[in-house]
């Protein structure tokens, strides 16, 4: 066969079927394809391959201590300036008070992520996840994304290395996936200019991993990117995973508009929600796991992803409100009832996990 030739989807089936690695160039194969399902078949069967009929899900509280932040992303309706109507700090007793009247029983993870607030000293980060260790030693701590350990590095004037051995030290478990949005320049300096760089963010995991910690990574989609770029994006963290082996989980997010009241036109479609569910599936054949997010694509088609290369649904949440600020029209929490009743009714087993995927609980 010439080079010539356009590839169709029938030679990227057949790399994925002998196992080998997709290039960039496949991965747009799979996006301009229109056959969904052949593409799902394909994400089912790697998924099938590593997980089996698990489905994971962690029972899992979202605090957000604080909205200020100097970073001004043109994608989020949740930051405020210091000062300004709305805006709020919650100090760590604030936040111990917080976590204590929606604590129950069973949560495994406290999944913290505010603004880069640059009006308190870095003291104040370490303090608010100390304070919860100290309270709830049983419950991993996954906070500070990897842009914001670059911002800790920038108000301390330490290096990442120094700052991450710090947050270890006060009861740090795991760095969240956020703050990676679209791992190109091009993108970041138009959405983000404020934060970490696309090898600032890639460095700071590297040096989690390289600390013992397990993270994980996120890629916000449905904006200005191209899908070069998404892709570009799954290879940069690939190549990571190649070196580190420290991510648990890739997230791909759907890109929320700014109001609720925003046409459906400014939200993702479900072809591209699952496509991109399924793409992420087959170009990371080095990550676990891929999580399908209900706050962002909804509960129906969260489950209908657990066919297309999901293997997790998140969790509980208890009350999320970074992409619900910014036009999300979704549950803001889900029970585990609700958990185990989407996944038994994909035909998948529910399995509750703690933030390293050990099994807790299996729902026969």
């Amino acid at each position: 066969m010439s080079m010539a030739v356009k590839k169709d989807l029938s030679y990227v089936v057949d790399k994925v079927r002998s196992g080998e690695r997709l290039t960039l160039e496949d991965g747009m194969i799979l996006y301009e394809s229109p056959d969904l399902l052949t593409i799902a078949q394909l994400a089912n069967e790697a998924n099938l391959k590593r997980n089996g009929n698990k489905v994971y899900f962690i029972q899992n509280m979202y605090i957000n201590p604080t909205n200020v932040c100097e970073a001004k992303c043109s994608f989020c309706g949740f930051r405020r300036d210091p000062g300004a109507e709305g805006a709020y700090t919650m100090s760590p007793e604030e936040v111990l008070t917080y976590v204590k009247e929606r604590y129950t029983e069973g949560i495994q993870e406290f999944h913290i992520v505010g603004g880069h607030n640059h009006t308190v000293p870095f003291d104040y980060y370490l303090e608010t996840i100390s304070i919860l260790k100290k309270n709830y030693p049983q419950v991993r701590i996954k906070a500070y994304t990897g842009a914001e350990i670059e911002f800790f590095a920038r108000i301390t004037g330490w290096s990442m290395e120094k700052v991450l051995q710090e947050l270890i030290k006060a009861g740090l478990d795991t760095l969240p996936g956020g703050g990676a949005e679209i791992l190109t320049e091009r993108y970041r300096l138009k959405m983000s200019p404020d934060k970490a760089s696309t090898d600032q963010w890639l460095e700071a995991h590297e040096i989690a991993h390289s600390l013992g910690l397990k993270t994980h990574a996120t890629m916000l989609y449905g904006s200005i990117e191209t899908l070069e770029e998404r892709l570009t994006h799954m290879i940069r963290v690939r190549e990571l995973q190649d070196k580190t082996d420290g991510y648990l989980v890739f997230i791909p997010l759907a890109m929320q508009p700014r109001s609720k009241t925003a046409s459906i036109k400014r939200r993702t479609s479900a072809m591209d929600d699952m496509k991109t569910i399924a793409i992420s599936r087959l170009m990371l054949d080095n990550f676990p796991h891929i999580k399908a997010y209900f706050i962002n694509i909804g509960t129906q088609l969260a489950q209908l992803s657990l066919h297309y290369g999901a293997s997790d649904l998140h969790g509980t949440l208890v009350e999320e409100r970074i992409s619900h600020a910014a036009g999300a029209l979704t549950q803001t929490a889900l029970t585990i009832d609700e958990l185990v009743w989407l996944i038994q009714g994909a035909n998948r087993i529910a399995v509750e996990r703690d933030t390293f995927y050990n099994e807790i609980k299996v729902y026969e």
